[in-house]
């Protein structure tokens, strides 16, 4: 490894199109790409980078540097992640050359049913509070992945996020603004303002943040392990709360918890095999986008132009119907990967494309079976890497604080749909239709590039448009990420009932795109419009 160098590149939300006069490079990156001979890790947030090279530099590994980071994360973005929430990635072993998927996401409370929803005149889960918890997958993904990839004792990869916890840290602007933003909303459940605010306010940009709650969980799963979490007090606290205030989730829920390890899915774009997650993820969505992307000859169609953004969109429009239908838990109900990932099936879809005008009206095909999140990534001396994502959705998850430990528990039942039939109608012990994606790409059997872009529907998207950056625009790592960005909304969401897109959704662009692209877009029939901060995070 100390002869490949690895690069990265980090991008926070929305960025301008030109950062500063540079004498190389693309106008809108914002500074060149960082390179390193024995290890590099990529986070959001630059404390938590430091405390995964740090663990590098100890001896650890990508997994270990991985660990510390999330850990770190969860105290330090509570509003984007934190163990309360799930937890997916995708590691690459450099002793086998082999990719491995994990798959962190916990499952709906055994004792509450579809039937009470109805009876109760719920026609959604609701977004906050306590019915849309589901059990947290974090921690467990956390000891699995250390289990078969880890070197340091858990002590050592939990140490720094411990005592960060403790002695605290300057809260940075973009995770206040979040932050505040929650507050009135989440006060309203037990346990947050005592635990979340300083005297019933959000910390300020700057202001010293401390939860010395966090840390003592931290500390008992460090001594403990993965079982202090779901089958000791910790279980039992948030059982105990649960049931006090309304909720579901149960220690029997906890302690029935495992994670799973998956085959990734793949398909090759113009030579560089994509890699991501099969459901109850979306991952796949990214790759059905590049399939029928790949028909068209992008050497000759300039990035930023109209056809490049109308191709890419009416390319998702036609992945995220699919991703409606099909993806879901697939312990409850078969994803038809093989299918959906063919080229022929790809070939099929294509032909749905007009080059002049845009889709008003999507349907699934036919296929029979046969922003609140954080990513980072890791790389070692060795070779290993580790493409990870981790979230509690809504941000700050559901408000549901239990008392004592530190952190706030996720809302991704909220993704269930209330429907008979459908592939991800909410059912006791089912895994919820997930967003976070982590991503990666192998050129030849090596590993190539590990990534991932944060924010919801934008994730698929946005893997998509990095591959394309690099592959069909040759941009570098730092200019893929830096480049202006595309995101489609109004494509059927899984808990939308399964009602197609009728109305062609909505077109946002980030700036930097030329008016003369906006104006040749919105004559093709695209509804075009800016929109602040919903285009998603970036490391690589």
């Amino acid at each position: 490894m100390s002869r490949v160098a690895i690069a990265f590149s980090a991008a926070l939300l929305t960025l301008p199109c030109a950062a500063a006069d540079r004498v190389t490079g693309a106008a809108f990156a914002t500074r060149s790409e960082v390179i390193a001979p024995h290890g590099m890790v990529a986070s959001s947030q630059p404390l938590a980078t430091q405390i995964g090279v740090d663990i590098l530099k100890a001896g650890g590994t990508a997994v270990d540097g991985a660990i510390a980071v999330n850990a770190a994360l969860g105290l330090m973005e509570p509003t984007g992640n934190g163990m309360g929430g799930d937890l997916f990635a995708i590691v690459w072993d450099a002793k086998t050359k082999k990719l491995y998927g994990y798959n962190g996401s916990g499952r709906s409370p055994k004792s509450l049913t579809l039937q009470w929803f109805k009876d109760h005149g719920h026609s959604s889960v609701p977004s906050w509070g306590p019915l849309p918890v589901t059990v947290p997958g974090a921690v467990d993904g956390w000891f699995a992945l250390h289990d078969r990839f880890g070197k340091l004792p858990m002590k050592t990869v939990l140490a720094p996020a411990i005592g960060y916890a403790r002695e605290g840290f300057p809260l940075t602007e973009v995770i206040a603004y979040y932050w505040n933003r929650s507050v009135a909303r989440l006060s309203q459940y037990p346990g947050f303002s005592e635990q979340f605010t300083i005297n019933g306010k959000a910390p300020a940009k700057g202001e010293m943040w401390r939860n010395p709650n966090l840390a003592k969980t931290l500390e008992s799963i460090a001594e403990g392990g993965r079982d202090a979490f779901y089958k000791g007090d910790i279980a039992r606290a948030i059982g105990t709360y649960m049931k006090a205030n309304g909720g579901f989730l149960s220690y029997e829920d906890m302690a029935a918890h495992k994670g799973e390890w998956v085959e990734p899915a793949s398909v090759n774009y113009r030579g560089v095999d994509v890699w991501e997650l099969p459901p109850n993820g979306q991952g796949i969505a990214a790759l059905q986008i590049l399939n029928i992307l790949e028909g068209y000859d992008f050497s000759k169609i300039p990035f930023g132009s109209a056809e490049h953004i109308h191709l890419f969109t009416e390319a998702k429009k036609l992945a995220f119907e699919d991703r409606a239908k099909y993806y879901a838990d697939p312990d409850f109900s078969q994803t038809p990967i093989k299918q959906l990932l063919s080229k022929e099936y790809a070939e099929q879809r294509r032909k749905l494309i007009s080059p002049d005008n845009a889709m008003r009206n999507v349907d699934a095909g036919d296929v029979r079976p046969g922003t609140d999140t954080i990513y980072l990534t890791t790389a070692d001396k060795d070779g290993n890497m580790v493409s990870l994502i981790q979230s509690n959705y809504r941000g700050m998850g559901s408000g549901m604080t239990p008392p004592g430990l530190g952190f706030i528990l996720q809302d991704r039942g909220e993704m269930f749909v209330l429907k008979e039939g459908h592939a991800n109608t909410f059912e006791p012990g089912k895994r919820p239709f997930h967003t976070i994606i982590p991503a990666f790409a192998t050129r030849n059997g090596e590993p190539w590039l590990s990534f991932g872009v944060m924010g919801g529907d934008m994730q698929p998207q946005g893997h998509a448009q990095i591959i394309m950056n690099l592959v069909d625009f040759g941009m570098n790592l730092q200019e893929a990420g830096d480049a202006p960005r595309i995101q489609h909304e109004g494509s059927t969401s899984p808990q939308a009932q399964a009602t197609p897109m009728n109305d062609g959704g909505v077109l946002d662009l980030e700036t930097g795109f030329e008016y003369a692209t906006v104006r040749d877009l919105m004559r093709m029939g695209h509804r075009v419009q800016y929109a602040d901060g919903p285009y998603g995070g970036h490391q690589a």
